[in-house]
């Protein structure tokens, strides 16, 4: 089936081509969606009379997805999540959190936008990406911690294995200092006696 796409799509063409796609890719997608229409005579000659419209229209949306991929680009959002000792997930992080997460900080981000790079299953920094625009995208941090106070510790650079380890360390530290102080003082004491 012959298109003509009103704006660029990944992986097929810019605006204004004429592609050819599977029927059900056009009948389910492209046309539902207002990317495409049929590549009848009359709808081309309509695009090439409106073709000046869509071009604005699409510098103008790619224009504002700029500017909210600006303020974007790189931002962190903390998702608390339930998880093991080891640090694997019990649920799921999808994009819909991660839109949640980036709404409630003030972003306008719908979960299509985003897609993962990598599926998330442990606690961690994880990136996703979101598309703004065909042309623009952005890339998020995702901290996924079991409460703020991890996500803090996770951000500063240390895994929270790391801080048990260390946790763990000191602990053992302590006992050994306080075993040597009772051995010492026993120690005196039997020089005392002899």
């Amino acid at each position: 089936m012959q298109v003509i796409l009103l704006e660029r799509v990944a992986k097929l063409g810019q605006m204004g081509d004429i592609v050819d796609v599977k029927p059900g890719y056009a009948r389910n997608f492209l046309l539902p969606q207002g990317k495409a229409q049929t590549a009848s005579d009359a709808n081309v000659k309509a695009f090439e009379a409106q073709k000046a419209q869509l071009e604005a229209r699409n510098l103008e949306t790619k224009q504002e997805a700029e500017a909210l991929a600006a303020k974007l680009d790189g931002q962190r959002f903390i998702v608390i999540r339930s998880a093991s000792d080891a640090g694997a997930l019990y649920g799921s992080v999808s994009p819909r959190d991660a839109a949640e997460a980036a709404t409630e900080a003030g972003f306008s981000v719908d979960r299509k936008q985003v897609s993962l790079i990598a599926p998330v299953k442990e606690l961690g920094l994880h990136e996703m990406s979101v598309k703004l625009h065909p042309e623009v995208s952005a890339t998020i941090v995702l901290n996924v911690a079991r409460s703020v106070e991890e996500a803090e510790l996770q951000a500063s650079g240390k895994s929270i294995q790391e801080q048990a380890a260390e946790d763990e360390a000191a602990a053992e530290f302590e006992i050994q200092e306080l075993f040597d102080d009772i051995g010492g003082a026993a120690a005196d004491e039997d020089g005392e006696e002899a």
